[in-house]
């Protein structure tokens, strides 16, 4: 915990100082105060980062450059003194609230995105930056989100346990006290669950509440909130209604304008140019828009993609043939009442969606309208690719937000949030009790009871054992004994994916070996090819077999 406050104290300035020159600069602010301030150099500065990705690494000397110009702007601007007055008049409710936050941080990241995708794309970032087809070498790599980017900037010095989501839960802190949005709390404690590891989904729930929440509650909109809400997308593109309900605000309040439309478009075409970059199509994992780059992955990997994604639809209680077989109304049924705890989320967006469209009706407001058809949008596009309940999960609360963003809650909303919190640190300190209350709750397998270690530092998990291959031109390692990528080093392929190879007959290579930025390519095996990756399957199988 020592360590995370520490690295707070770095990081909290040296935004601050990245917003000030992104005001500066470009007359860019998105809310008033100390935390508009952090949230414009969160954006500004991943921008800067995604750009300087296509050209290098983000290593130590990158991040210490941003370290330094970030605090050298903080301290030029005398902002230490705004940052000052904040923290003594915040009172012990907000340093309560955020020493539960840090305390929560401090446990092992238990999910499992965590150690198959979060660290080895961050892995790649600090080492190489964007690799162009890096798709074809392990799928899930080819997604890259900005949010990854921006985590690799401070992944060295500032914040090499990878928390960064700490950050962001303060500086939503910091926005709600500042502010007095005491709404915001009521659900806040569900957010704890987040911070143990570098998730986009954390970042793009906060900032899409922040952006609902200032729409519906002030009478003009803030002429960077497209840029803002399209900067989420970019971090969570399931965020997809975000942008559509700020778009038409802007258009019904007459408030649009070519400037606010030219900076929405250049934050998007850098999603896009990114997107083709690692994985060959506009937007990741969808195959549509094929403007045929030689590095797209391969059709039968994607289509197997999109078949895992049916079954992640059924929580995988159903085969695809089963899936396939289903009528129009046990599609839905079947969807809505899979075992466990899933369907109570399943059911309950049906329920809140039917909810707040009769409330959007009863208030008669445009705002309402735009909202529930925003979400209506988002929610027909999930159900057709992969309605998987995390990709709702910003529902309820955006809801509640839009539902009672002028009502003072104050007292219920610091009860819930008391509650709740010691709720989630009891959970996450015996995370027996949770899965005893939810046994269909498989991450709890992955969580650690507390260490008395965390006290200085968070807890990490280290699996460092890995076998190293040669198929054509590509040396490669996989994780012994394990599924994921973790700590092995690039680059490394998941065992997953090498047998889906093996049976595809087909193996990732370097388009050109000599250098690295060249990026990767995926070609038809010959027979020495064949033969040195069915060696590999030998072996990893063999790991298995060994006690």
């Amino acid at each position: 915990m020592l360590l995370l406050i520490l690295s707070l104290i770095l990081l909290l300035p040296t935004l601050i100082g990245w917003g000030l020159i992104a005001e500066k600069s470009f007359r860019f602010n998105l809310t008033e105060g100390i935390s508009g301030r952090i949230l414009s150099g969160i954006l500004f500065l991943s921008l800067i980062l995604t750009v300087g990705a296509f050209f290098f690494g983000i290593n130590i000397y990158v991040e210490a450059i941003i370290l330094c110009i970030g605090l050298l702007y903080f301290f030029k601007e005398k902002f230490y003194q705004k940052l000052s007055t904040f923290f003594k008049n915040a009172g012990w409710a907000f340093y309560g609230s955020a020493i539960m936050c840090v305390a929560c941080a401090s446990f092992y990241p238990f999910i499992l995105d965590h150690f198959g995708y979060y660290i080895p794309t961050i892995r790649w970032l600090s080492e190489f930056g964007l690799i162009k087809g890096i798709s074809n070498l392990d799928l899930t790599l080819g997604q890259m989100s900005v949010w990854h980017i921006f985590q690799a900037g401070f992944s060295h010095i500032s914040d090499p346990f990878l928390r960064i989501n700490l950050l962001v839960t303060v500086t939503y802190l910091i926005y709600i006290f500042e502010n007095k949005n005491w709404i915001h709390l009521a659900f806040f404690p569900v957010f704890l669950f987040f911070l143990q590891s570098p998730s986009p989904d954390l970042p793009a729930y906060i900032f899409s509440l922040i952006v609902v929440y200032e729409i519906f509650a002030k009478p003009k909109i803030n002429s960077g909130f497209l840029a803002f809400s399209i900067f989420i997308f970019t971090i969570k593109p399931t965020m997809i209604w975000l942008p559509v309900f700020v778009i038409l605000n802007l258009i019904v309040r007459k408030e649009m304008s070519l400037k606010i439309l030219l900076s929405g478009a250049f934050i998007f075409s850098f999603f896009i140019i990114k997107n083709i970059w690692t994985f060959g199509y506009p937007f990741f994992p969808l195959t549509i828009f094929d403007l045929n780059f030689p590095w797209k992955p391969n059709h039968e990997m994607m289509r197997q993609s999109s078949e895992y994604a049916v079954l992640k639809t059924y929580d995988a209680q159903y085969s695809s043939e089963q899936i396939k077989n289903f009528s129009p109304k046990e599609k839905i049924t079947n969807w809505l009442f899979i075992s466990g705890i899933k369907s109570v989320f399943n059911v309950g967006l049906i329920i809140s969606l039917i909810l707040y469209g009769v409330f959007a009706f009863i208030e008669k407001e445009k705002k309402h309208f735009i909202l529930l058809g925003s979400l209506l949008l988002k929610s027909a596009l999930i159900l057709s690719f992969s309605a998987q309940y995390r990709f709702f999960l910003e529902v309820f609360p955006v809801i509640f937000i839009a539902c009672f963003y002028s009502v003072n809650i104050k007292r219920f909303a610091l009860i819930i949030f008391s509650a709740g919190s010691l709720a989630t640190l009891s959970f996450l300190t015996y995370p027996q009790i949770l899965m005893y209350l939810i046994p269909s709750f498989r991450l709890g397998n992955t969580m650690a009871q507390f260490k008395i270690s965390q006290l200085y530092k968070p807890a990490e998990y280290f699996h460092n054992e890995y076998d190293s291959f040669k198929v054509g031109n590509l040396n490669y390692h996989v994780s012994k004994k394990y599924p994921f990528n973790y700590e092995t080093p690039v680059p490394a392929i998941s065992e997953g994916f090498v047998f889906d190879y093996q049976r595809l007959r087909i193996f990732p290579q370097w388009k050109n070996p000599d250098n690295t930025r060249s990026g990767f390519i995926w070609k038809k095996l010959d027979q020495k090819e064949k033969t040195e990756l069915d060696n590999a399957i030998k072996v990893i199988k063999n790991n298995y077999q060994q006690p």
